[in-house]
């Protein structure tokens, strides 16, 4: 698992991108194995998943903070990940330690894992690895390696995936990771082209299944938020830093989002019994009054969309702008089928 040259976290285009849960089981088996523990120099220096950029001095720094982060992730599934000063020199990040004592480590002994279920484990993880829920399952699938248990697709015979992530998320998150600015085209409700944007990327944030990059407009030197289905084409990282993010930035991006999902809202009747009427009526956020639903939604242009493609089932009473927004879709719908 350690040593030089091996695939790493992407620092350039000829990188291969290690996932954050092999990284975290390649640090939690190092340390594992050595009862002294290794200093941070150590474990950059060696382990996989970080040594491939240890000689990268302008990426030092997002590593550092990569490993900080691994730490605390690593933690959090309950691993005990110590560290230790080094005598007489308390407090010097550079000379302490990182240890994980086995004897603290390890599954009681009346706690047994069938190869099915490891097998069933597995899979759960492996279907929601690219949703909402993917920090979750990644940490699960961590820990079960980490107590020895393979974890194989293979055993069950597939591993259904849903995928629920734009091809932007990633170049956007590894951004964020490295703090860096990225470019990308983005289509604005309403426009025909895309226009450029510049950005330096804060905070990545999914609110009610839709991804949104929360950044500061360098065009603009203003705070924005994105919605990353309106990203139409590839994600550009720049060489050049990036704005540092505020102390839980991402929480009060939901906060705002959520905010705007409160206010904003279209209503509409749907007929009795159909799809739509059944997926309207169980929408988050939807009040029922009388044959009305009031729908809530982030993006008035996105709902206009999803209401389009419920058809004559759906009537928008309003506002006038969705209402309009729906028409037209049908009527482009229409022409596109002479």
């Amino acid at each position: 698992m350690a040593g030089r040259r091996a695939t790493g976290d992407t620092a350039g285009p000829a990188r291969r991108r290690v996932p954050p849960e092999q990284r975290q089981f390649n640090l939690i088996l190092a340390l594992m194995a050595t009862e002294q523990g290794l200093t941070k120099q150590d474990i950059l220096s060696t382990v996989a998943g970080y040594a491939e950029r240890a000689d990268d001095a302008s990426d030092r720094a997002s590593l550092e903070r990569q490993f900080e982060r691994d730490k605390e992730d690593v933690r959090e599934l309950g691993v005990p990940l110590e560290t230790v000063d080094q005598p007489g020199a308390e407090g010097d990040t550079r000379l302490q330690r990182y240890r994980i004592p086995k004897s603290l480590y390890q599954l009681p002994d009346d706690i047994e894992f069938s190869a099915e279920e490891v097998a069933l484990l597995g899979l759960a993880a492996q279907v929601w690895r690219e949703s909402s829920l993917s920090e979750q399952s990644r940490r699960a699938l961590t820990k079960l390696k980490s107590f020895g248990h393979a974890v194989e697709q293979s055993v069950i015979g597939f591993a259904p995936s849903i995928r629920a992530r734009e091809s932007a998320h990633d170049p956007l998150a590894e951004a964020i990771d490295r703090r860096r600015r990225v470019s990308f085209p983005y289509l604005k409700p309403g426009a025909t082209e895309p226009e450029l944007r510049r950005v330096s990327p804060l905070a990545l944030v999914n609110h009610e299944g839709r991804w949104h990059l929360h950044a500061h407009d360098e065009g603009v030197d203003a705070p924005r938020t994105f919605l990353l289905r309106r990203i139409v084409g590839a994600v550009r990282i720049d060489d050049v830093e990036a704005r540092a993010p505020r102390p839980d930035e991402a929480a009060r991006v939901q906060r705002e989002l959520q905010e705007v999902f409160e206010r904003t809202t279209a209503t509409v009747v749907a007929r009795p019994g159909s799809e739509a009427d059944v997926v309207l009526r169980n929408r988050a956020g939807t009040v029922v009054e009388g044959e009305a639903l009031i729908v809530r939604t982030t993006d008035l242009a996105v709902l206009a969309e999803e209401l389009a493609a419920f058809g004559a089932d759906i009537r928008v009473v309003g506002p006038d702008a969705v209402r309009d927004a729906v028409i037209e879709r049908w009527r482009r719908v229409v022409s596109a089928h002479g």
